[in-house]
């Protein structure tokens, strides 16, 4: 009889041995992949907030920085030449309305990223070039720092900077058809200054719409 009952006995334990082994190897598995998920929510999570944070720039300071690079378009027109009436940039350079159009139904990211080339464009364009303009150069300066601190404060809202070539091309005919066809005189920078209030006036709206 004794003999008899010890092997279900061994039975049982082998099973209990068993069950609690794949128990202990199930646990480990879920262990690990709660471990995985918890750590990919984390590094989500951070993220959000890292890009939440750096965001804050646009509501403020982005105004700011706006309105007073505007105040110095201002100010450089009033010490800039009257010669130039009603002179308007050439027609082969019309201003890219088409591409804002664009701009303004894409995501709030390309919307920033698409003013980052504007603002940085422009900075490109104006940067070492005006020593025929008549507006005094350090308020050139100070533009250019405030608009170079706009560009810096928004890329840092923005994962990725596509730049769009027909963008490009546009501040290279400026380059070339206003500036250099009219030998970078007093009137061709006072054309700059008018079309780079235009782009001004229109990425504030852009980012305005966010």
């Amino acid at each position: 009889m004794r003999l008899c009952s010890s092997a279900p006995s061994q039975q049982l334990v082998d099973r209990r041995n068993h069950y609690l082994l794949h128990t202990k190897k199930t646990c480990s598995f879920q262990s690990k992949m709660l471990s995985r998920i918890l750590l990919v929510l984390l590094s989500l999570s951070l993220y959000s907030a890292g890009s939440s944070l750096s965001c804050r720039w646009v509501d403020h300071k982005f105004r700011q920085h706006s309105e007073e690079s505007l105040a110095l378009l201002d100010t450089m027109a009033s010490n800039s030449t009257n010669t130039t009436g009603d002179a308007e940039v050439d027609d082969t350079v019309s201003f890219p309305n088409h591409l804002y159009s664009q701009a303004s139904k894409a995501s709030a990211e390309d919307k920033v990223a698409f003013t980052v080339q504007i603002l940085e464009e422009m900075v490109a364009l104006l940067e070492g070039g005006y020593s025929s303009a008549s507006w005094e150069e350090n308020t050139e300066e100070n533009f250019l720092s405030v608009v170079s601190r706009q560009a810096v404060g928004l890329r840092s809202c923005t994962v990725h900077h596509k730049e769009s070539k027909k963008l490009h091309m546009y501040f290279k005919r400026l380059s070339s058809h206003v500036l250099e066809h009219m030998g970078h005189s007093a009137e061709a920078w006072e054309l700059i200054r008018r079309e780079m209030k235009s782009h001004l006036k229109r990425v504030d709206q852009l980012i305005s719409s966010n």
